[in-house]
């Protein structure tokens, strides 16, 4: 117990000791001393107390020769701090204020990487994802010949799945909520039309993605379910439209699982039709 009591005090003594020495070095205005001591602590891995000195740096130095390296470590010590949004920014005010700097492939490339890593999930919105790809695209029109090109062409890819996913999850949720509604009514048909026009959408945006199955899916299950919720005088021509739909998703997708549903689909189309 008493060596417990000892170590805690101890360390709290250390602590104590180091915070005094931070301060001490924060307050103090020998530009160079505290230049020091940022690029120590970057060192150590204390990227909070490097920041925080590198920032009160970036003015005073300005035009002197280690100013460039204040601001790139400054945007490296926010990245390793995982605040990323600061970061791409810090990065994209090195590479614009330096652009033949001795840190300005890495800067370029870093004010993506940054924003990739702070890059939300599909449900969320997507802004920080466009912004990274577009810094993604620069960088690699800025550096064609760079050997982070292939990491940065991957990481696009990577990017542009999760806005893929986004239309995916709306064009879905579209169509979700055209049922939850009943029979039919207007929220229920504009649901389904938004859910086909969403998915059509990614289709010409994206016509490589790895979901077009999914989304061709749900462009014929909303047409089938709109001409089932369709007034009178839409309903024929809307079946006429969703049968359409279900042979242009067996044609392109003859071995699908979805087959099955797709005939069923005809079907009852042509059922219809023939009631006419």
């Amino acid at each position: 117990m008493k060596k417990t009591v000892l170590y805690m005090g101890c360390l709290m003594l250390l602590l104590t000791g180091c915070a005094g020495e931070f301060n001490k070095v924060y307050k103090s205005t020998d530009m160079d001393y505290r230049y020091e001591y940022a690029k120590q602590a970057f060192a150590e891995g204390k990227y909070s107390r490097a920041v925080g000195l590198l920032e009160g740096l970036i003015t005073a130095k300005k035009g002197r020769e280690d100013a460039e390296e204040s601001l790139y470590m400054l945007g490296m010590a926010e990245y390793m701090s995982h605040d990323y949004e600061s970061a791409s920014a810090t990065f994209k005010k090195y590479h614009q204020t330096y652009p033949k700097g001795i840190y300005a492939e890495q800067a370029s490339f870093y004010t993506g990487q940054a924003l990739y890593e702070g890059a939300p999930e599909p449900r969320l919105d997507q802004t920080p994802t466009i912004g990274a790809i577009n810094a993604y695209q620069q960088f690699m029109d800025f550096y064609p010949d760079s050997r982070l090109r292939q990491q940065a062409q991957q990481r696009l890819f990577e990017l542009q799945d999760k806005l893929v996913q986004k239309e995916l999850l709306s064009a879905q949720l579209y169509y979700n909520l055209g049922g939850y509604f009943g029979n039919i009514n207007s929220n229920n048909e504009s649901n389904y039309i938004s859910s086909i026009i969403t998915a059509q959408n990614a289709l010409k945006s994206y016509p490589y993605s790895k979901w077009r199955e999914d989304f061709s899916l749900i462009i014929m299950k909303s047409k089938f379910e709109l001409a089932e919720n369709s007034s009178e005088d839409k309903r024929l021509e809307r079946y006429r439209d969703a049968e359409d739909e279900a042979y242009g998703f067996l044609n392109e997708y003859p071995e699908s699982k979805n087959c099955e549903l797709a005939n069923k689909f005809i079907a009852k189309c042509k059922k219809v039709a023939g009631e006419k």
